[in-house]
C-alpha cells in the first residue's frame, strides 16, 4: 500500500504541473483554478445552485459561497430566487460572465492540443484509455452507469484476445500454452473462413480496453457453435457474461439455426452457469488431458426451434 500511494502522489506531482494549475493565474487568467472550475460549471449547467456546483466539485459551502458572491459583485454572475425554496438561489453567467469564461475555455483546449500534438496517436488512446480507468477505479458510480459496450470485431482484436485468454486461464487454472495453440488456431480459421451473413464476433470494450468477447461460428446449415467466451476478471458481475451469450443466441435464432452448441470444461463454473441459465442442456461429457491437466469436456446444446 505504501509504494501505491508513493506513486499516486508522484503522478499528482507530474501531473499538476503538466497541466499548470500551480501558477498563480489558471491559464494564465485573472482567476484561480478554483474560480476557474467555478466558471466552467456556470458556463455548462442550466441556472445551478450554489449546492449543485459544490456538490459537483467537492467544495464545502462556506468556502464555495465567497466565489459566487465575488463574481456578482463584479456582475459577472447573476442570481435568481428559485421558486420551490426561498432560501436557495439560481445562478447564472451574465454576457460579462461569458465574455471572461470563454478565453479560458479556448487556452485550456489549447494547452491539452498541445500537451498532445507531439505524442503519437496510438499512445494518445492509450493515454485516454488510462484516463477512463482512472476515472472508473475511484468513482464506482460512473462503472455503474455505463458498465461495457459492444462492437464488431477490428484488426488486431484476435491477437489481444488469444493473449488475454492464455494468461487469464494460466492464472486460474494452470493451463499450458497448448490452450494459447488451440485458441490462436481457432480464431485464425474463423478469420480466414469469415462468412458475415452466418458468423460474427461481439467484443466487449470499458474505457477502451477489451473486457471480453465471444465468437458465433457456422458449423452446419442447421446448426451454429458459440465460441471462446471469455469474461476479464476485472469485468466480472457486470453481467457482462450473460449479455455476450444472449447475443449469440439472438443471432442464431435470426439467421434460422435449429440448434447452437458449445464445448467447454466442468471446470469452468460460472460459464456453465450462464449457459444453464440460458437454457443450454448437457448433452454429453468426457475425460480427457488437454492443456496439461486432467479435465472433463462438456458439450451443451441449446434448441432454437419447437
Amino acid at each position: 500500500m505504501t509504494e501505491s500511494i508513493q506513486s499516486i502522489r508522484a503522478f499528482n506531482r507530474f501531473y499538476t504541473r503538466q497541466i499548470g494549475v500551480l501558477e498563480e493565474g489558471w491559464l494564465k487568467s485573472e482567476f484561480t483554478l478554483t474560480e476557474g472550475r467555478v466558471l466552467y460549471e456556470l458556463a455548462h449547467r442550466e441556472r445551478p445552485t450554489a449546492t449543485e456546483i459544490g456538490r459537483a466539485l467537492g467544495l464545502d459551502s462556506g468556502y464555495l459561497s465567497r466565489i459566487p458572491a465575488k463574481f456578482q459583485r463584479r456582475k459577472l454572475v447573476r442570481r435568481t430566487a428559485s421558486a420551490n425554496d426561498a432560501r436557495a438561489g439560481h445562478l447564472e453567467l451574465t454576457a460579462a460572465g461569458r465574455k471572461a469564461y470563454a478565453p479560458l475555455e479556448s487556452r485550456a483546449n489549447e494547452h491539452i492540443s498541445g500537451l498532445l500534438e507531439v505524442v503519437d496517436q496510438r499512445d494518445v488512446a492509450a493515454l485516454t484509455a488510462a484516463m477512463g480507468v482512472v476515472r472508473r477505479v475511484l468513482d464506482g458510480a460512473a462503472s455503474a452507469r455505463e458498465p461495457f459496450r459492444l462492437r464488431d470485431l477490428e484488426p488486431g482484436d484476435i491477437g489481444w484476445i488469444v493473449h488475454r485468454q492464455a494468461l487469464l486461464y494460466h492464472r486460474e487454472y494452470g493451463w499450458d500454452h497448448t490452450y494459447e495453440a488451440l485458441a490462436a488456431e481457432i480464431l485464425a480459421g474463423f478469420l480466414k473462413n469469415f462468412d458475415a451473413r452466418r458468423e460474427r464476433a461481439w467484443v466487449a470494450e470499458r474505457d477502451g480496453q477489451i473486457i471480453g468477447s465471444v465468437f458465433l461460428m457456422r458449423a452446419s446449415d442447421e446448426v451454429a457453435k458459440l465460441r471462446l467466451l471469455y469474461v476479464e476478471s476485472s469485468a466480472r458481475g457486470l453481467g457482462l457474461g450473460k449479455r455476450l451469450v444472449d447475443e449469440c443466441i439472438e443471432f442464431a435464432r435470426a439467421k434460422k439455426y435449429r440448434k447452437l452448441t458449445l464445448w467447454t470444461n466442468d471446470c469452468l463454473v460460472s460459464a456453465r452457469k450462464i449457459y444453464q441459465a440460458a437454457g443450454f442442456k448437457l448433452v454429453k461429457e468426457e475425460a480427457h488431458h488437454s492443456f496439461g491437466k486432467d479435465l472433463v469436456g462438456q458439450t451443451w446444446d441449446l434448441e432454437l426451434t419447437g
